[in-house]
């Protein structure tokens, strides 16, 4: 998995490549919190080919994370990976 990182004025832009794991799920926790602050998170899905349940965990933890302060949201979901959200 690979992360690329955008940052606007109010924006933290992170576009997800290859798959979202066990292996991989504490890179993306570590990349959000070392960026996160009062802020609007947008997750880039275009690339992200496979999501566990401890990537769903990252995501969920994320979003109540920002409840009080931010807000988040995943655009470009692929059709694999919305079912994975579907299912949950």
């Amino acid at each position: 998995m690979t992360i690329e990182i955008k940052k606007n004025a109010d924006e933290l832009v992170l576009e997800i490549t290859g798959r979202l794991d066990t292996i991989t799920a504490p890179a993306l926790d570590k990349t959000i919190n070392e960026n996160l602050g009062e802020i609007k998170l947008i997750l880039d899905c275009k690339n992200l080919e496979y999501i566990s349940s401890a990537g769903l965990r990252v995501l969920l933890s994320t979003q109540k994370k920002l409840q009080q302060k931010g807000t988040m949201k995943l655009k470009n979901v692929r059709e694999e990976v919305m079912e994975v959200f579907e299912i949950t």
